[in-house]
């Protein structure tokens, strides 16, 4: 793909200058202002390059590189003007974070040495993006996977994990949001060493024993192990290892030491497992968020807030299951009956612990007609 560069200037000669200079050498396009610049870039995008005047009427080069940083952030970004002086360089670094700060008249040679950087630059931005996307984000859709397939309760919590804490992170406009993603999604997979029933007492409301507390609070430790070995997941791993921590356990020295997209990333997550928690045992979202409000200290204030602000539409979809996909919180959609014409569950009746454990016995030692009809509620927010 050629590598396109789109000059910006108020004045035509220039414009005009550039484009006789460097045509020959660089594929560009000219724009004699911000909004003009704005447009084309939507319209006839991607590019690799933007290169700013300073002073223009309406949008002056600053505003408009911030304005590209923030739609679109993979473009290189450069100032060429004529205000040279340490204000309007110190802003143009500071608010549109450029690569490189050039002043008119610009010797050609270290104006074409520049846009080739600008363009390589570009290049192992392009590399580094298809590097998360493709081949780690592969990783992480094999490990969810596998997860999915040894624990299905913990992989089904972190994709609901996941839908909530993108809004979040989204309405909050905190950087990085694959980070967030990655973090809610493999939140669960240190539950892969836990017993088959012990993830489902916790969903549940069943009191666990000391040594079922023990083995489910150490599951965020063990999963951030599980991940640490893999490259670009240093602040997953952390997320991960806390996300069981009180908001007033973040003392100052833990402030001192982790980055603070590390501990809200954290505590995003320790509000949506609760909050998800709540709506799977039968609170209804209002419920939910009186409940967790309810727990001072417990959770960031801020983030509560955010996710009070969240549109979420409770439905409800009637599945077809056998024994063995049959989760806590399903609601029984007919009877559920035994081979021999026994009434086991009654239609309407919340799949609950005990009743989970009885239907399990039941269908090895008497049998079960299969499939169930059950109600099953999901989770959607809104776009």
């Amino acid at each position: 793909m050629t590598e396109k560069i789109l000059f910006v200037d108020d004045e035509p000669h220039v414009l005009q200058s550039i484009e006789r200079q460097l045509r020959k050498r660089f594929t560009l396009q000219t724009a004699s202002g911000g909004e003009e610049a704005l447009q084309i870039l939507k319209d006839d995008g991607p590019f690799a390059v933007i290169v700013s005047d300073m002073r223009m009427p309406g949008m002056n080069g600053v505003e408009l590189l911030a304005k590209v940083k923030d739609t679109y952030p993979e473009v290189v970004r450069m100032m060429l003007t004529g205000n040279a002086d340490q204000e309007t360089a110190t802003e143009a670094v500071n608010t549109g974070q450029i690569f490189r700060f050039l002043t008119k008249p610009c010797p050609p040679a270290l104006f074409i040495t520049s846009l080739a950087l600008a363009q390589r630059q570009y290049r192992l931005l392009s590399a580094e993006r298809e590097l998360l996307q493709k081949t780690l984000k592969g990783c992480v859709n094999v490990l969810s996977e596998l997860l999915s397939l040894s624990n299905p309760m913990a992989f089904s919590s972190g994709v609901r994990f996941k839908n909530y804490v993108v809004q979040i992170a989204t309405s909050l406009n905190l950087p990085n949001l694959w980070q967030y993603e990655v973090s809610a999604l493999m939140s669960q997979i240190g539950c892969v060493t836990l017993p088959g029933d012990v993830l489902g007492k916790v969903y549940a409301g069943v009191e666990l024993n000391e040594d079922e507390l023990s083995m489910y609070s150490n599951h965020p430790a063990v999963g951030a192990r599980l991940l640490e070995k893999i490259p670009r997941l240093e602040n997953v791993t952390k997320i991960i290892a806390m996300q069981q921590l009180r908001y007033d356990e973040y003392d100052e020295d833990l402030k001192s030491r982790e980055f603070e997209e590390v501990l809200l990333g954290a505590q995003i997550l320790k509000t949506v497992i609760d909050f998800d928690l709540h709506m799977f045992r039968g609170s209804s979202i209002g419920e939910a968020l009186h409940l967790v409000r309810q727990e001072k200290g417990t959770y960031n204030p801020e983030i509560i807030k955010t996710l009070t602000g969240i549109k979420i539409d409770r439905q409800e979809r009637i599945v077809a299951l056998h024994v063995a996909d049959i989760a806590l919180g399903m609601t029984a959609a007919e009877d559920v009956v035994a081979r021999n014409g026994g009434l086991i569950i009654p239609k309407g009746q919340t799949i609950t612990w005990p009743i989970l454990q009885g239907l399990q016995n039941f269908a090895k030692q008497v049998g079960v007609t299969e499939p169930m009809k059950m109600l099953v509620s999901q989770i959607e927010l809104a776009k």
